[in-house]
């Protein structure tokens, strides 16, 4: 079964143009705890923001084994990826005190067998279960929120 395609928001970049944009694929971790759909949110390392596990394209690996290599490096997570995308969204990503690189990120939808207590960013990031909704009041990016909200796995597309 694969998670139906979320409607898409309009993507923002601020002055940037468009070939200065980077492109990071996601992972939108989640299991299904009797009826409810949870979603697992980490922190940053740099703020403490929560965020969804995403990260740079991987030499030899498609986008949606990115995203889940991702989800095991910043989550522990091991898991399920769905082969399809569920939608992007912009974000601006701080490299150091001054570099700011605009940035899409790629979601897909990972269904979560088991988290290690061990896997390579434990001790950098706190990672919580959260409701679809609160999951999305936490985010700060708009078009993340929309995808956080809309996503059902138990729907077919």
């Amino acid at each position: 079964m694969t998670a139906p395609i979320i409607k898409q928001l309009p993507l923002h970049f601020g002055a940037s143009t468009k070939s200065s944009v980077r492109t990071q694929f996601a992972a939108l971790c989640y299991r299904i705890k009797g009826d409810k759909v949870q979603v697992l949110l980490v922190t940053t390392r740099r703020t403490g923001r929560w965020i969804i596990p995403k990260g740079w394209p991987m030499d030899g690996m498609t986008p949606q084994k990115s995203a889940a290599q991702e989800a095991w490096e910043e989550a522990g997570v091991v898991g399920r990826v769905d082969a399809q995308p569920l939608g992007l969204f912009s974000y601006t990503k701080q490299v150091d005190d001054e570099e700011l690189l605009p940035c899409v990120a790629m979601v897909y939808a990972v269904r979560v067998k088991s988290l290690s207590k061990d896997f390579p960013e434990a001790g950098q990031r706190k990672r919580k279960w959260l409701s679809r909704s609160k999951a999305a009041s936490l985010v700060g990016e708009p078009e993340l929120a929309r995808i956080l909200r809309d996503f059902d796995p138990r729907v077919l597309r």
